[in-house]
């Protein structure tokens, strides 16, 4: 069974893009949120979970099951998916 997968994104970042490319390549599920397109409250809140996750709120970060990855790295996001 796939682990849940929740990834923050900026609209306009290639390593987010070159991230959701390789999960739909792998048809993999996943949530994601386009961090810079939310209202100001919204960034705010989501902003908070990021730096929670990853202090350095840097773009992609993805949760995959427990597992937090930040950027693109393909190795380990296949590693976590078990691919």
């Amino acid at each position: 069974m796939q682990p849940s997968v929740k990834i923050y994104t900026l609209s306009t970042c290639s390593h987010c893009k070159s991230t959701k490319k390789l999960l739909d390549e792998c048809h993999v599920q996943y949530e994601f949120t386009d961090v810079d397109l939310l209202s100001n409250e919204e960034k705010k809140i989501i902003i908070e979970d990021v730096r929670k996750l990853n202090p350095q709120c840097t773009f992609p970060t993805l949760v995959i099951g427990d597992k937090v990855i930040v950027g693109f790295d393909e190795t380990k996001i296949r590693k976590a998916l078990g691919l």
